[in-house]
């Protein structure tokens, strides 16, 4: 991708070149820039087309640099307001987190003979295992 950037880069600079050269003559040529505002007016003294030119290309860097510097201000401003909102979050997730569960109401276990057909030996009766040895 690196190498894509610097050809194509390379591209936009050789066709700058071959306008500039192609149009040395106009770009050349003097200009008089003229103002006319209800309450002024203004002159400007005579210059190069090219320099009217650069001073319009750079002017435009400018301005879209200092809307990318508002822009810049706006996001961080978001940032903070939403590492804030999550930090809010967060908390509010760690308490919950730390609360003890509610306790549920449980039911006794039915006998282990609901569950098997066998009865339940008491406490007091003993019952006799065979082990087979091998």
């Amino acid at each position: 991708m690196r190498h894509i950037k610097a050809i194509v880069s390379i591209l936009v600079m050789l066709l700058i070149v071959i306008v500039i050269v192609e149009n040395l003559e106009q770009l050349s040529k003097t200009l008089t820039l003229r103002v006319d505002l209800l309450f002024w007016g203004t002159k400007s003294p005579p210059m190069a087309f090219y320099l009217v030119v650069i001073i319009a290309f750079l002017i435009g860097i400018f301005v879209a640099g200092f809307m990318g510097i508002f822009e810049r201000f706006r996001l961080k401003r978001e940032i903070r307001r939403l590492r804030r909102e999550n930090q809010q979050k967060d908390k509010e997730l760690d308490s919950y987190r730390t609360q003890p569960l509610p306790l549920e109401k449980r039911e006794e276990p039915a006998p282990a003979e609901a569950y098997r057909g066998d009865v339940v030996p008491e406490a007091s009766e003993t019952v006799d295992v065979e082990v087979e040895e091998q």
